[in-house]
């Protein structure tokens, strides 16, 4: 590595061994180093199996940091893909405090699943160590689906028994005898997200064998009313709209040796006009208890298309200025 420092700028300057793999990185016809050059507003060339970068001295060594980043996955994967790049750059600048060095992947029978963003790894280290966490945020920045592959990583591991998901029926309210079709077909529409889930990090037979025999149970919340559960990773999805009650209900079943991850977004409540909300309720009860930790994800850590982030903040934008029109002057 070469550094040449100028007034304000940086050049570094990293020679890749495996001509490759570094086809790999740089991607149709430097494609994936225009996409780096976006993000982090560094200028990168090319010259025979070097590739330098040029910006600011952090930009430049940010960029160095994922082009490393890149290089080592292309040889581990064999391929990059642009969310791989788009992880890489939200990654560069994480340094957060007990975080960086800790193994963070979470593994499955299907797929190995790393954070993709810093919030995201602070959310994993914090369901590495905690009995209990909260997952706050809008839609898309992948609570639900890393809390889900945090319990598969334990049950493979045998360090629980059971999986139990679980998500209040708000738009039935929970009363769903006018809904067509048995129990199972009633309530599966509130409940699909968490199947999606279970088969992206399992194959089908397993989730099926594991469903049937119990180990896995995916149910709405009333179900989990009167019942203690130990051994187990319990999720409880979609929080904003559990009642103050329900949210006491489903805290108070975790028994010897369970886990549970809580995820909801406040700025998505469909409980009816002047019902509080029973994760804001938590929020103001729980908060600073011990073994407890609340980890708040924001716009710029979805991790689904681009546009859905601009989505995202375009509501937030709107949401914020009629709140301001509405306030007494």
């Amino acid at each position: 590595m070469r550094v040449s420092d100028g007034p304000a700028t940086a050049t570094v300057v990293r020679e890749f061994d495996d001509n490759a793999l570094l086809a790999l990185l740089l991607g149709p016809h430097n494609v994936n180093l225009e996409r780096i050059e976006r993000h982090l507003g560094v200028a990168l060339n090319t010259r025979g199996n070097a590739v330098s970068a040029s910006g600011t001295a952090a930009a430049a060594e940010d960029a160095l940091q994922v082009l490393d980043g890149l290089y080592a996955l292309a040889r581990r994967q064999g391929h990059i893909e642009t969310a791989d790049i788009d992880t890489a750059v939200r990654m560069s600048r994480h340094t957060a405090a007990g975080i960086d060095g800790e193994d963070l992947v979470l593994r499955t029978r299907k797929r190995h699943i790393a954070p993709r963003t810093p919030t995201q790894a602070e959310y994993v280290a914090a369901m590495n160590r905690q009995s209990l966490v909260f997952g706050l945020g809008p839609a898309g920045t992948g609570k639900t689906y890393l809390a889900v592959a945090k319990a598969v990583e334990m049950m493979a591991r045998g360090e629980v028994d059971r999986i139990i998901l679980s998500r209040p029926a708000v738009e039935a309210g929970e009363r769903l005898g006018f809904l067509p079709g048995d129990l199972k077909e009633k309530v599966d529409p509130y409940l699909r997200p968490l199947y999606d889930a279970l088969y992206d990090m399992l194959p089908g037979d397993q989730v099926m064998k594991k469903l049937t025999a119990g180990e896995i149970e995916v149910a709405p919340l009333a179900f989990m009313r009167g019942r203690t559960l130990a051994n187990s990773f319990i999720i409880l999805d979609e929080a904003q709209n559990t009642t103050a009650m329900q949210m006491k209900m489903a805290l108070t079943r975790m028994g010897e040796h369970s886990r549970m991850v809580v995820t909801g977004d406040m700025s998505q409540i469909d409980l009816p006009s002047g019902v509080r909300s029973g994760l804001k309720d938590a929020l103001e009860v729980i908060a600073g208890m011990e073994g407890v930790s609340f980890v708040h994800f924001t716009d710029r850590d979805v991790v689904r298309h681009d546009l859905v982030t601009r989505i995202v903040r375009a509501y937030d934008r709107v949401e914020r200025e009629r709140k301001g029109n509405t306030e007494p002057t």
